[in-house]
This record gives structure tokens, C-alpha cells and sequence, in this order.
């Protein structure tokens, strides 16, 4: 199995992989790929789309593991305490590498000192939806309600700090409104109250919203983009409707343990931005609502502490209490 991840890279792309010499040998044994949450859930669905990807292109063996766990603390600690070798890489996120970060009292890692950025897969988007039946026509006639009734309106998300939650603080922080949270032990729980009547309006993923809003039982009011989703064209982002820079990005990417030499880092980055650009994966994204990224190590880096400051300043301005 030596240097199988070289195996279907171009020249250029190769050049690109290796600063000056790589690593002897690597890899030479099966490289596990750590997903932080159940299989069967968008992370690990989205990981082992790339990683099938990258085995196809290079004849490398990956195993995805799956630890659930603590929001995603436990998985992220195991790859914190493997070798520094580049046989094990985890799937890091908004979440466990920037939120998480502000929302715990105690982190059993140190994204900057016990990780290293490899690439930047993907990023998700959220959608604002209210019930089919819902006088909310808009996201301005949202806002105008919850200034008219102060605490009255309420909103939910899938659990404590996820983008549904963190997107609904930013939400209730930039177009000033006061409403109550829900936290809820998982999404479907969330939805089937808010069709019941007993929320007001969710921030759920895109691909979650879809088949609802096609379906009657939801209408789609805004999306938490920058620019239009391709899955949802006729809904307006949030900052087109009136909530100007508004935007939450639910990205994902790939973190090893610090002190993985560069040339494996840059080797491993290389594999995965020729793995994004495969016709089957850039259709497998965007089924699931999801726009592939691109970048080097460096610049996922740069993603995750901007994220980190913006949502350190949401959790402590929200008043949020930190979790054990």
C-alpha cells in the first residue's frame, strides 16, 4: 500500500501535495477516519461520501469510526490521542471545533494545541420555517410579531448549541427580537411541535426544510446564506430579507493531531480537494444540501477562529449557561 494516496493524482496536484520530500513510506496501513456522531446521521453520511471518493481515487484503505458522544467531544479526544502520523484523521465541525469551544466549562482537548487543520469539506446552510398555517408570511412579519409580544414567541432546536440554536441567537441578536428557545433531544421531536403549533418557527438544515416545504406542511421563509441555495431558489436569505450580514454556515472539515508532519497534511489536503471536484460527490452535496469548500490547511484555520470569536460573542452575549 505504499504511497497510495499519490495513486490517481496528477502531476501537478502531486507537486502541490509535497513541500519538498514526503514522508518514506506513507501510508503503508489502513488510515481511520474518526466521525464524531452516529452513523447514519448527516456527518457521517457526508464523511463517508468523501472518504469512498478518496479510497476510489488513490486505492488507499479508510476506515470510518464512529464515536458518538458529548456533542462530539469524545470522538474529537480520540483523535487528539492518536499518533501524530496521519494514519488517524477526524471529522471536526462547527460545533466541536469552534462552538463547543464557549459552551463547555471544560473541553477534554485544545483545538489549537492538540489539532491540526487539514481541509475544509463542506459547508450547510439553515432554513427559518414556520407551519404551513402560520400567519408568518416573511421574515419581516416574523420579526414584526416578536416585537409586538415580547417572550410570547418561541423557537426550538435539536439540542444545546447546534447550528439550529446558535442560528436562532443570532437571529434573536440582530434583528432584536425576544423569544424563547426549546431545546429538544433531536430534531424530529422539534418539527412535530412546531406542526403541532407548539413552536413558532425552526432553524433546521436545508435538506431537513426541503421536503417538508414541498410537501405543504412547512413554508420556508429564509435561508441562512449569503446567496441563494440551488435546493431552495425561491427562498430568500435572511439578509435579502432585512436582517443585513446574517448568515450561519454549518461547515465540516478534517483535523489530526498536532504534530502530523506537514507533508502528510498537505498530501492529505491534496487527496481531498481532488476528491470535492468528482462529479459523484459534488451530486451526493448537494442531494443532501451541502456546497463543497476548498482551501489549504492554513485557511481552514483562519475559518475556525473567525467561527470561534463570532460564536463566543453570540454564546456570552445570549447569556448562555455553560454545559458540563
Amino acid at each position: 500500500m505504499r504511497n497510495l494516496f499519490f495513486r490517481g493524482l496528477s502531476a501537478l496536484a502531486l507537486g502541490a501535495a509535497l513541500s519538498a520530500t514526503a514522508v518514506a513510506g506513507y501510508p503503508d496501513k489502513p488510515i481511520t477516519f474518526v466521525v464524531p456522531s452516529a452513523a447514519g446521521g448527516s456527518p457521517d453520511v457526508l464523511s463517508r461520501l468523501i472518504t469512498t471518493q478518496l479510497a476510489r481515487d488513490t486505492g488507499a484503505t479508510l476506515v470510518v469510526e464512529n464515536r458518538p458522544g458529548a456533542a462530539g467531544n469524545i470522538g474529537i479526544a480520540l483523535v487528539k490521542r492518536a499518533a501524530a502520523d496521519g494514519y488517524t484523521v477526524g471529522y471536526g465541525n462547527i460545533n466541536t471545533l469552534a462552538v463547543n469551544r464557549s459552551l463547555f466549562k471544560r473541553l477534554p482537548y485544545d483545538v489549537d494545541q492538540d489539532l491540526a487543520p487539514v481541509a475544509h469539506l463542506f459547508d450547510l446552510y439553515n432554513a427559518l420555517i414556520v407551519p404551513a398555517d402560520s400567519p408568518v408570511k416573511s421574515v419581516q412579519d416574523l420579526i414584526d410579531r416578536a416585537r409586538k409580544a415580547p417572550g410570547r414567541l418561541s423557537y426550538g432546536a435539536s439540542g444545546v448549541g447546534t447550528t439550529g440554536h446558535m442560528g436562532g441567537e443570532l437571529f434573536k441578536s440582530m434583528a432584536k427580537v425576544d423569544v424563547m428557545f426549546i431545546p429538544y433531544n433531536g430534531g424530529p421531536a422539534a418539527i412535530q411541535d412546531l406542526l403541532g403549533g407548539r413552536l413558532d418557527y425552526l432553524f433546521v438544515n436545508t435538506s431537513e426544510a426541503a421536503p417538508l416545504v414541498k410537501s405543504g406542511k412547512v413554508r420556508a421563509i429564509g435561508v441562512s446564506s449569503l446567496k441563494r441555495l440551488p435546493l431552495m431558489p425561491d427562498v430568500p436569505t435572511l439578509d435579502e430579507a432585512g436582517v443585513k450580514g446574517y448568515e450561519t454556515v454549518s461547515w465540516g472539515g478534517v483535523v489530526a493531531p498536532k504534530g502530523t508532519p506537514d507533508d502528510v497534511v498537505a498530501t492529505l489536503n491534496a487527496a481531498i480537494q481532488k476528491a470535492l471536484q468528482a462529479p459523484d460527490v459534488r451530486a451526493g452535496l448537494a442531494t443532501l444540501g451541502a456546497e463543497p469548500a476548498s482551501g489549504s490547511p492554513a485557511e481552514f484555520k483562519q475559518l475556525i477562529d473567525r467561527e470561534t470569536a463570532k460564536w463566543r460573542q453570540i454564546i456570552e452575549s445570549a447569556g448562555i449557561e455553560k454545559l458540563d
